[in-house]
Formats: structure tokens, C-alpha cells, sequence
């Protein structure tokens, strides 16, 4: 009687000290990660393709709060392997923080909580956790030039597929990128008013459904990769329908009330075609034999809670339930190595703001044999791209064949407030961009006896453009967009610099010429360029 009263008063104490600790790791937690969950929130939850994230921590707690009955008998053992996970979680928290890449940091924040719950919870327990922690990753959108690239290639396929449906039914249509030509009417499949902002979505939903499937792995995998191909025919099909109402009912069918229904028709279609999925990889079984659906199933799988074995005072005080899940020698190594990092964050200024050593507004309209027309960005576009200094000019040289100059310099790139790479800007409005890699200029740029720009060639039915452009960081001249956040990073550390610019020149390929004929022009244009330029970024 006196061991189970000792066991009893233990194990409160061990859950008072765990929710305490809790408590101590959760503020602290939240000040490391204020400003990129905040810019989750109220910016990347904003945008449609990213809605579903509100719900994402619902549906944690509950995947969490199914799994109660096994986290209650299965032992903590806490481990200092934990630490193989904590460790790089910090790592890429200091990557996303001097580099200015939020996806690092979001990355960053499932590590921590994962080494924590290792560290002090032990493996069993984290491996019954695993899955609600890592569905922490399906709150974040991916990174900016991976989300562009991924969208903007499946919009054209949809489209194209659309395209082929019209056809089929006997409309005449013709596709440029991703906007199609109906003859009476374009429809441009932009991100605003594609079904595709559902993509992310449903595959999320196919994750959820895949754990709660329990089927064979294949089976699962299969369900998974399936929600791309369905929700890229489903939106053909909605591209299809649009078009032909359009003959009939005019713009309205691609606006309002139409527009919304038929976005979330893609979402609700692709969702019952998955549930038909379901139904054939399981043999035609009824739905409450599947996982998700049988009763008394934990979190829809068919694994039983192991029983409870008796547990003496010695044991419940070395933590058998998940409210003292934390040691004294975990627990503080865990909250020195935070609360370091966020005592150098808030202390250390790694980012000094240096301005262009010339305003660019100075940059002069005749540059060499050239002369410009100074062009402006609209209030709306400097605000959306951060920008801190710009210039936009249209050069003509001697033999009246145009070069256009581009630069945006910014004095710190921070989270949010960083370098938008062209290659994911550019395409779109039926232009087909065409990178071709990076050529070196027999250009003097500064202790450099040639420059390395990025070349790529856009093509829009007839008309060819020839681009190049690279980024100016410091002392250096950069052309990938991951050497671009590596640098931020390093001289943020080493130096406490992140200033940079993006210089993009862009020239036509005229109906007389060659491609290599607008690569000499644009070759000659950034030699006269080049010295002058360097008048204006800051050494």
C-alpha cells in the first residue's frame, strides 16, 4: 500500500515538473520563432493555395490526442540521440535566420520539437508521435522558386490538357503558355483562378488518408502520388467546362460565384476520386473496414495498446508518462543550447543596412553609345518585391536596336525581404522561358577580367527575347539562387552584410537577326555598363 501511495505522489510530481517544463520550453520556443510564424500566418495562410495550414494544427492535436491510450503505457527513456536531430534543427534555424529563407526556418522548428520530444521522451514514445510531429511540415509552403517551378509546369500541362478536351468536344482553341485562345475569348490559367491552388491540398489530404489507410506501403504510396495527375485532369476538365460555358454565358462563368465553385469542385471531385481509389486498393471492401473507418482503431490503425505493466515509485519517477517526459540533464542542455541561440539573435545585429554608394536614381540615360528612356515601377510592385533602390531604363543604340536594364538593390535581405530570382518571375503571360546556363562575358567587372551571367532565351509565338542576369553580393558576382542564399548567410556571420543587387538585361531577338547576333549587342551593352555600375554598388 505504502509503494502504491509513493508511486501515486511520484507520478504527480513527475507530471507537475513535466507540464512545467513545458511551459519553460514553449515561450521560448515562440520568441526564436515570432517573425517566420508570424509571416506564416498572416502571408502564407492568406494565399489560396496555402488556406488548408489553419487546419493542419487541429489536425495534429488530434492525431496526438488518438494516440493517448499507447503513450500512456509505453516508457520514457529519455536519450541523448535526441540531440542528432536538435543539433541540425539549429543549424537550419541560423541558415533561414542569416540567409533570409523562411522554408529553413519552418524546417527547422519540426526538428527541434522532434529532438526534444527524443531527447526527453525517449524513441518508443517518439516513434508513436512521429507522424502528427512530421505533419507539422504540411503547414509550410515550399520555397518560392520551388513552388513557382512546380505550379507553373503542371498550370501548362493542365491547360494543355484542357486544350485537347475543348478539341475533343469540337471548340477551336490554341494554347501560348498558359493562357488559351478560344478565338472569341483568351482564358489565362493564373494562379488566382486555377484549380491547381487545390494541388497541395489534396495531396496533403492523401498523406492524412494514406496514414489512416493502413493498407500495404504500395498501396499507400500509390494513393499519395496519385493526387497530382488527379487533380491535374480534374482541373482540365474544369478549364474544359469554363471554356465552353463561356460561349454561352460569357465572362461570368470565370469570375464570382462560378470562379469559387469551380475551384472548390476541383478540391471535392479530387477528394471522392480519392475515396474511389480507396475502395479498389482494398478489393471493393466496404468503408468500415478500412483503417480510418473501423471502430476502435487508434488514430485508423489497427495496432493495439500494449498493458499497462504494474510500475513501482522508481519507475513512474523516471518518467512513464508523457507529463514527465523530461530529465534534469536533457532539459538543461536542451534549454541552454535555445536560449543561447535566442540571446544572439536578439543581441547580435547581423544585418547592417548599407546603402547603394550612389542613389540609383543618378544612374545615367547615355551610357557609352547608348541612350536610355528612364522607365518606374508602380508603388504596388516596389512594395511586393521589398526593393530598397532601383533603376529601369530602355537603352537604344547607334543601329536603333534596343537593350533594357534592370537593377534592384537591396541594403539587407531578411526573411520576406530577399532577391527574387528571374527565372521565376519571368515566365508566364504565354512567354516560354528557356534557361541556357551561364556564359561567361569577356567583361571587366571589377577585379574580375570576365563576368558570369545567367543566360536564357523567352520565346512567345514568333517573338524571341534574350536575357541575361546575375547578382551582385558584396565582392562577389553570384548566379545561383542557392550560392545567393549560402552568401547571405556566410557574410551575415563572418561580416554582418547581406546587401546585394539583381542586374537583368533583355534585349529582342530581331525577325533579321540571330540569337547570336543579340548576344554580341547584349555582350557589347554590358561592357559600357559594367564601370559604371560599380559606381553605384557599395564595395
Amino acid at each position: 500500500m505504502a509503494e502504491k501511495v509513493n508511486a501515486l505522489q511520484a507520478h504527480a510530481l513527475n507530471f507537475a515538473g513535466g507540464w512545467a517544463k513545458i511551459l519553460l520550453f514553449a515561450p521560448l520556443l515562440a520568441a526564436l520563432y515570432s517573425s517566420s510564424f508570424n509571416w506564416l500566418v498572416l502571408k502564407d495562410w492568406s494565399r489560396e493555395d496555402y488556406s488548408h495550414g489553419w487546419f493542419v494544427p487541429l489536425i495534429i492535436l488530434y492525431l496526438v490526442w488518438e494516440k493517448r491510450p499507447i503513450l500512456r503505457v509505453t516508457p520514457a527513456n529519455p536519450s541523448w540521440m535526441g540531440l542528432l536531430v536538435l543539433i541540425p534543427g539549429l543549424l537550419l534555424y541560423w541558415i533561414g535566420e542569416l540567409a533570409g529563407e523562411f522554408f529553413s526556418q519552418y524546417l527547422s522548428f519540426t526538428l527541434i520539437v522532434i529532438g526534444l520530444c527524443w531527447l526527453h521522451l525517449g524513441w518508443q514514445k517518439l516513434k508513436v508521435l512521429f507522424f502528427a510531429l512530421a505533419f507539422t511540415v504540411a503547414m509550410y509552403p515550399p520555397p518560392h522558386f520551388l513552388h513557382d517551378r512546380i505550379t507553373f509546369q503542371l498550370k501548362l500541362i493542365s491547360s494543355e490538357l484542357g486544350i485537347r478536351l475543348l478539341h475533343l468536344y469540337g471548340m477551336s482553341a490554341y494554347r501560348e503558355g498558359n493562357i488559351i485562345d478560344l478565338g472569341f475569348t483568351q482564358l489565362q490559367v493564373v494562379d488566382a483562378c486555377s484549380g491547381l491552388r487545390y494541388l497541395f491540398t489534396l495531396v496533403i489530404m492523401a498523406i492524412l488518408l494514406a496514414y489512416l489507410y493502413r493498407e500495404r506501403l504500395w498501396k499507400e504510396i500509390v494513393l499519395v502520388l496519385s493526387a497530382v495527375p488527379i487533380t491535374l485532369v480534374i482541373n482540365a476538365v474544369r478549364i474544359a467546362v469554363t471554356g465552353i460555358l463561356y460561349k454561352f454565358w460569357g465572362p461570368a462563368v470565370a469570375e464570382g460565384f462560378f470562379h469559387d465553385f469551380a475551384g472548390i469542385f476541383v478540391f471535392v471531385a479530387g477528394l471522392g476520386v480519392l475515396l474511389f481509389e480507396m475502395w479498389l486498393l482494398s478489393g471493393f471492401r466496404p468503408m468500415r473496414t478500412w483503417g480510418l473507418f473501423a471502430a476502435g482503431s487508434s488514430s485508423g490503425g489497427s495496432e493495439e495498446a500494449p498493458a499497462r505493466l504494474p510500475a513501482t515509485a522508481s519507475q513512474v519517477a523516471a518518467g512513464g508518462g508523457i507529463g514527465s517526459f523530461l530529465r534534469p540533464h536533457q532539459s538543461v542542455v536542451a534549454l541552454i543550447l535555445l536560449a543561447s541561440t535566442l540571446v544572439a539573435v536578439q543581441v547580435i545585429d547581423f544585418r547592417e543596412k548599407t546603402p547603394p554608394a550612389k542613389p540609383f536614381a543618378q544612374f545615367p540615360v547615355h551610357v557609352g553609345q547608348w541612350q536610355g528612356v528612364r522607365g518606374h515601377l508602380d508603388q504596388d510592385i516596389i512594395d511586393r518585391l521589398d526593393l530598397s533602390d532601383y533603376t529601369t531604363i530602355d537603352y537604344r543604340g547607334p543601329d536603333g536596336k534596343t537593350v533594357s536594364l534592370y537593377v534592384a538593390y537591396y541594403q539587407s535581405q531578411t526573411k520576406g525581404e530577399s532577391i527574387h530570382s528571374p527565372e521565376t518571375c519571368l515566365p508566364g503571360s504565354g512567354w516560354k522561358f528557356e534557361k541556357s546556363g551561364v556564359s561567361n562575358l569577356p567583361v571587366v567587372a571589377g577585379r574580375r577580367n570576365s563576368l558570369p551571367v545567367n543566360s536564357a532565351v523567352m520565346s512567345k509565338g514568333e517573338n524571341r527575347q534574350l536575357v541575361y542576369y546575375w547578382f551582385p553580393q558584396r565582392d562577389r558576382i553570384v548566379t545561383s539562387t542557392y550560392a545567393l542564399k549560402f552568401y547571405n548567410f556566410w557574410d551575415a556571420l563572418t561580416r554582418q552584410r547581406t546587401d546585394g543587387a539583381l542586374v537583368r538585361l533583355i534585349t529582342p531577338v530581331y525577325p533579321d537577326e540571330r540569337i547570336e547576333d543579340a548576344r554580341v549587342r547584349l555582350t557589347a551593352f554590358a561592357g559600357d555598363m559594367m564601370p559604371v555600375l560599380s559606381e553605384y554598388l557599395p564595395e
